[in-house]
């Protein structure tokens, strides 16, 4: 879309706000408007933004980054072809942007532009990478004390809860469907108010920003209904937790999807099992970009179909990867593998950018990723488990940390100033919920994501 076409749709849709959004390090959506009268200007110079806010933890806390402090300024310049109205906010509009430095080159520190970066490595050898987030979500209500509860107390795919949340999810589809995003499924869940939507997939930047527009849409028309839409990862202490499943495959130039092999007994090629070991080898600290709240460790537990080891298997739900079970109508076309460690507290640009990294590399340097498993890893017994190369994943924000702090491949692929942001982020976030009580931290998170 040009320019001069998203400022005659503003006009034509009487928009008076357009929001520049952006995904920080500690996965919280943030932004600058401008009004419909700057928007040309806006289009080509961006808004001005203080190179300090990539250090801003999800508690506001400000952390001590070099290259992001009180001196500099970068750009936050939209992407026109992310351009949508907003059908949950009255008059007005959004786009997804990339952070540029002054001499007008993208700014090391932007997590999309890190997207960006590692889809070009996928094309040196020839590929694409095709995903979708799978959100799950809890609504909520507060009582009459504040405490926030469930909306309701249904049952897992109960037809009750979709007809208590019918209206709500006709608009919810309503809303995604008028911003070009196509939902293929929703059903509800296991937890209490807990639903789940699945979307169409896209090339990996489009997917990103996808995830971005669900999350606000998916919290935007829950208010509208009174309802606080929660997708923390774990946000009641005694029900399900909410995952952003990323569903994914990787294409050829000739549209081919490579993970597809037809003379293979199980469908799969070599190139997607030496994917799924490149990302299996890289999981404990690929987790800290998946999974990267201290309330991801709450769900990411053994025997709660969240995944909690570095296994892989066909439509096991209890594996970190899933290879899913292909549509009959299009075999080649929808053989895909699902990450389940990730949920939306992950800067999804990170998130894909990391998961691609790590898969690239498997196939780089022919990673086997063993035996599939056909059972839950969680009730081998510890010799099969060492035996088989199958290891916990981390059980805490600080383990994860950790061992991205020791993966070289994947520091390398951040690069300097958006690797040492995003650790000193999401160790302060460790940092500062271990100084206070679980309460605290379920109230914090539950509607930060």
């Amino acid at each position: 879309m040009h320019p001069e076409m998203i400022v005659q749709q503003v006009k034509d849709a009487n928009i008076r706000l357009i929001r520049f959004l952006y995904c920080d390090n500690g996965g919280t959506i943030r932004g600058k408007t401008t009004t419909v009268d700057r928007l040309a200007d806006r289009l080509t110079d961006g808004i001005g933004l203080t190179v300090a806010m990539m250090a801003m933890n999800s508690l506001d806390q400000l952390q001590p980054v070099a290259g992001m402090g009180p001196v500099g300024e970068i750009r936050l310049v939209p992407d026109a072809q992310s351009f949508v109205v907003l059908p949950y906010a009255p008059h007005s509009a959004a786009m997804s942007c990339d952070m540029f430095s002054r001499d007008r080159t993208p700014w090391a520190g932007c997590a999309r532009s890190f997207l960006k970066r590692m889809c070009e490595r996928a094309a040196a050898y020839g590929l694409r990478m095709q995903a979708t987030f799978e959100a799950e979500f809890s609504l909520a209500r507060q009582d009459s004390a504040g405490r926030f509860v469930p909306y309701d107390n249904t049952l897992c795919f109960s037809s009750i809860a979709m007809t208590q949340a019918a209206a709500l999810i006709n608009e919810l589809v309503a809303a995604l469907q008028a911003q070009g995003i196509v939902v293929e499924q929703y059903y509800p869940e296991l937890g209490h108010g807990q639903h789940e939507i699945s979307i169409r997939h896209a090339g990996a930047l489009q997917a990103a920003d996808n995830h971005i527009k669900l999350r606000e849409t998916i919290r935007g028309v829950a208010f509208g209904y009174g309802l606080y839409a929660s997708l923390a990862p774990k946000p009641f202490p005694d029900q399900a937790g909410n995952g952003a499943h990323i569903h994914f495959s990787l294409w050829d130039s000739a549209g081919r999807n490579v993970f597809y092999d037809g003379g293979a007994a199980d469908g799969l090629s070599l190139i997607g099992r030496r994917f799924i070991g490149g990302v299996l080898d890289h999981l404990p600290a690929l987790v800290a970009l998946t999974c990267p709240s201290v309330n991801s460790y709450r769900r990411l537990q053994p025997r709660s179909w969240s995944s909690a080891y570095t296994a892989w298997g066909y439509d096991n739900r209890e594996a970190a990867l899933r290879v899913a079970s292909p549509f009959w109508s299009d075999v080649e076309g929808s053989t895909n593998l699902e990450l389940k460690a990730s949920d939306s507290s992950c800067n999804p640009y990170i998130a894909l950018g990391g998961l691609l990294a790590a898969g690239l590399d498997g196939i780089e340097h022919d990673l086997d990723p063993g035996a599939p498993a056909e059972d839950d890893p969680a009730s081998m017994p510890d010799a099969e488990r060492v035996n088989r190369g199958i290891r916990r994943l981390p059980g805490t924000l600080y383990e994860a940390i950790d061992c991205l702090a020791d993966d070289a491949l994947l520091l390398d692929a951040l690069g300097e100033l958006l690797g040492s942001a995003y650790l000193a982020v999401r160790r302060s976030e460790a940092r500062a919920y271990a100084e206070q009580d679980e309460a605290f931290e379920f109230q914090q998170h539950l509607y930060r994501y």
